[in-house]
Order: C-alpha cells, then sequence, then structure tokens
C-alpha cells in the first residue's frame, strides 16, 4: 500500500496545491488562459509527438484496441445518456450533458501524467491512442446530439463541417497524428529541437494537474443533482470495468495496454464537460458540481484501481 500510495500522492497533491492555490490566491479565472494554452496547444502536444515518434510503427496500428476502447466509451456515454432522460424526462440537451460526464474521462490533463507515473514509457502509446480517439469520439458526439435536441440551430451539413474542423485542428490530434508521421519515416528531429521538445515534455503533467486543480477551485459549484451518485458511478466504477472486461474477453493485448485503458477510463469527468455545457448554455452550475464532486471521489476510486493494477488483484497476464 506504500508504493501505491507513493504514487498516486504526488498525481493528486499537484491538483489539491492548485486547488487550495485556487481558493486562497484571489485571482481571476482570466488568469489561467495562458497556462491553459501552453498546456493544451504546446506542452501536451510535444510530449505526445516526441514519444509517439519514437516507438515503432507497427504498435501504433493497432485497430482492435482502438476500436475496443472507443466503443467501451461510447457505451458508457449511451448508459448515462439514458440516466439523463430518465432524470431530466427526455431533455436531450441535458440528458448529452450527463452522458458527457459518464464518458468523458479527464484524459487531457489527468490521463499522461498518471500512466506514465504508474506503468512507465510503455503506457505512452495505447495513452495517446485512446486520447486521440476518446476526444474525436466526444467532438462528434457533442454537437451532433445537441444538434438532434434543437440546441445547436444550423443546418447539418455546417454542424458537420464545425465537427470536422474540431477534430482535424486539435492540438493532441494534430500532435499524436504527427508523431504517427514521424515513426512511420523514422524521423528525428534535430537534436537543439529535440532537447526543447523534452523540457516541454517534461513540464507538461506537473502544469496540467496544477492547473486543474486551479480551474476546480474557481468553478461555480451547483446543487448536487439527485442524477450525479448514478451517473459518478458510471464514470469511476463502470467505464473501468467495462474497459477490462473488453479487452480481457477479446484477449492478446499487452498487460500494460489493458492496464493503461483502466487507469484511462477510472478518471473522473473532464473540465470540458463544464465547457460543453457552458458553450450550449445548458446544465451549467450542476456540470460544474460534476467536475468537482467527481474529481473529489476519484481520489479513492482512481487510488483503488492503481492498487488493483500494482498488487494484481486484476488479472491483466503477468504485467
Amino acid at each position: 500500500m506504500n508504493d501505491v500510495i507513493t504514487l498516486a500522492f504526488p498525481f493528486f497533491g499537484l491538483i489539491f496545491l492548485g486547488f487550495v492555490s485556487g481558493k486562497i490566491g484571489k485571482l481571476p479565472e482570466s488568469g489561467l488562459a495562458w497556462m491553459n494554452f501552453f498546456i493544451i496547444y504546446v506542452a501536451l502536444p510535444a510530449l505526445f509527438f516526441r514519444l509517439l515518434s519514437e516507438t515503432p510503427i507497427e504498435q501504433l496500428t493497432d485497430l482492435t484496441y482502438v476500436s475496443a476502447t472507443t466503443f467501451t466509451t461510447y457505451t458508457v456515454f449511451a448508459i448515462a445518456f439514458c440516466i439523463g432522460v430518465l432524470a431530466t424526462r427526455g431533455n436531450i440537451p441535458e440528458s448529452t450533458i450527463l452522458g458527457i460526464a459518464g464518458s468523458y474521462s479527464n484524459i487531457g490533463y489527468m490521463g499522461p501524467g498518471l500512466t506514465l507515473a504508474v506503468l512507465g514509457p510503455a503506457a505512452t502509446v495505447p495513452t495517446a491512442l485512446i486520447l486521440c480517439f476518446d476526444n474525436t469520439l466526444l467532438f462528434i458526439l457533442a454537437p451532433l446530439m445537441m444538434a438532434i435536441g434543437g440546441t445547436e440551430k444550423e443546418p447539418l451539413r455546417r454542424t458537420a463541417a464545425k465537427i470536422l474542423w474540431r477534430v482535424f485542428t486539435h492540438p493532441f490530434i494534430v500532435a499524436t497524428i504527427a508523431g504517427v508521421g514521424a515513426a512511420a519515416l523514422q524521423f528525428k528531429p534535430p537534436e537543439a529541437i529535440d532537447t526543447m521538445l523534452r523540457i516541454l515534455s517534461g513540464a507538461a503533467a506537473p502544469c496540467a494537474l496544477f492547473a486543474m486543480g486551479v480551474g476546480v477551485a474557481l468553478r461555480p459549484s451547483g446543487r448536487i443533482a439527485v442524477e450525479m451518485p448514478a451517473v459518478l458511478v458510471v464514470k469511476l466504477i463502470v467505464h473501468p470495468v467495462l474497459v477490462y472486461l473488453l479487452l480481457s474477453w477479446i484477449g492478446g493485448f499487452d498487460p500494460i495496454w489493458v492496464a493503461t485503458a483502466i487507469l484511462m477510463a477510472c478518471l473522473p469527468p473532464a473540465t470540458n464537460v463544464f465547457v460543453i455545457a457552458q458553450q450550449y448554455n445548458t446544465y451549467v452550475q450542476r456540470a460544474a458540481s460534476f467536475v468537482l464532486i467527481g474529481t473529489l471521489a476519484s481520489v479513492v476510486t482512481v487510488t483503488g484501481f492503481i492498487w488493483a493494477i500494482s498488487n494484481e488483484a486484476i488479472n491483466l497476464g503477468g504485467l
């Protein structure tokens, strides 16, 4: 258990430091803008490009793994969406936010820091693949479901064009594509650029975790919705259990890849849940509560999954 605490404490400690700083710093949320830009557009893309470009190309083309993890994310979206339909009496926009809250893990800010800390560099490729394809799935589902619900007042063609633009211009996806391309061409950047990429990569995880803590502290917390416990159980427990069961049933995956999928799935709702709710002016205050309460609850659940993986309580086939 001491080893698990050693792994989990720095991770959640950085989030806690950010949270406390956000509460006592008395700084406006706008102050986070440049740090968020640095994390999303510079540091994390540098991390993914560097690590993927150094990976043998054959490891980057496992469509079975991508299909299984993305299908699981879609499944838990559908489950949480159905909970939302029952709780909101058929309100599709609000149910969509609930679906996103139940399936969209905080894979951008928390994912790389957690998987690389627990599993090492071998978790790089599955982390990047899950991040890329889960983001793509949610970028498609959010505007599509909002259009169906009547919130997105645009022609279908314009909605489709907006979806494609968001997918193929997102820095994580661009960096992943560039990294895969560099691996295929066996391209290695000049030493000076490579050194800069390494410095940026080292800053990615701590900055992301600290900024996430500050962001959670500054979000206005709304009332606790009656559907919150059920949706958070789907996000924090059902999601990782389902991805483990599906990957185990298919079989043949590297144990570290299975462990990576579990850790990425057990993360709390992404702060983007609140951002999407704001974008569509739907379920905004309660979405903030999902992020806050989900992050607090994940201290227990994520630590539990780290313990289960580290102590082989979950059969991963020889991790």
